[in-house]
């Protein structure tokens, strides 16, 4: 398997690689997406936004953030196809708790003016191994310079469940991105990395030495190592597989649909008479950011 890897292509085979071989190597188009994933999207795509604006030297008030929001969960909505796993929730609870994330980090960064920022949702590449035999990708949600001259690596979680210092401290995905932003910069100094846990409305940040930076590279030639020399793609069965798009035809899935009973046909009878199609309703205009 060439070409490029990422932290969350990594992570599905350390999940369940049965999961990686339906959406890495079948490609199996998902039929529907997520709802966690859609609200993430939406954020992004205004809080994205919200700092071109910034950086034009125009503030959008957190009103206009809000609209802009709003205008988007209506328009992406209407063609989406959405999965909710998680019992006793309604799509418009997890609208609201978009609005409550933009909310919590327009209120906790206004006016802006913190850090000067470098660049936004940038991709960024690296090569583990030097030779471009194990390349790595991904997308910065931000990149900025604090005040104190620091480069800093920013990413946005709107999901409920915030990882500990020392789990923060561990984690791959920003180190990953790390290692790509020394090498487009080339940067020598120390690399902040900060994580947005959106819904809480906190903030925690870490650092990565030079050793820690190269285990991680061992660890992660490795890992590409094993994913490359992998043949059977075993299921992992957890708790997640109710929020994944696969559990409809994964035999090992514990949430997979029951067959429905199998019944004797029954005498044919003339199709019904073709009803005209509903009117659609007309959208509301709304103020964008």
């Amino acid at each position: 398997m060439s070409g490029f890897f990422s932290h969350s292509r990594l992570g599905c085979f350390e999940k369940c690689p049965r999961q990686f071989r339906y959406r890495y190597v079948d490609r199996i188009p998902a039929p529907t997406e997520g709802i966690e994933a859609f609200v993430g999207k939406r954020v992004h795509d205004v809080l994205e936004r919200l700092y071109r604006f910034v950086g034009e030297g125009r503030v959008p008030g957190l009103a206009a953030v809000l609209r802009r929001f709003a205008s988007l969960w209506e328009e992406k909505i209407a063609d989406a196809q959405v999965r909710i796993a998680r019992q006793g929730t309604e799509l418009s609870d997890y609208q609201k708790l978009g609005e409550q994330c933009l909310s919590n980090f327009y209120r906790a960064n206004y006016p802006f003016d913190g850090e000067e920022t470098v660049a936004i949702e940038e991709r960024v590449t690296c090569s583990l191994d030097g030779s471009g035999a194990y390349r790595i990708q991904g997308f910065i949600d931000r990149l900025a310079r604090s005040r104190d001259g620091q480069l800093e690596i920013h990413d946005y979680k709107t999901g409920r469940r915030m990882p500990s210092q020392n789990q923060l401290d561990e984690d791959r995905q920003l180190a990953l991105y790390e290692m790509a932003v020394r090498e487009r910069y080339a940067e020598t100094g120390e690399i902040r990395l900060v994580w947005h846990f959106l819904q809480r409305g906190r903030v925690r940040s870490s650092r990565r030495s030079a050793d820690q930076l190269a285990a991680l590279r061992a660890r992660t030639i490795e890992l590409i190592d094993r994913i490359r020399g992998e043949t059977e793609y075993p299921a992992r069965p957890s708790p997640l597989c109710g929020w994944c798009e696969y559990n409809d035809i994964c035999p090992a899935s514990p949430v997979r649909p029951a067959a429905a009973p199998r019944m004797d046909p029954a005498p044919p009878t003339p199709p019904p008479a073709a009803e005209p199609p509903a009117p659609l309703l007309p959208r509301g205009q709304l103020s964008l950011l």
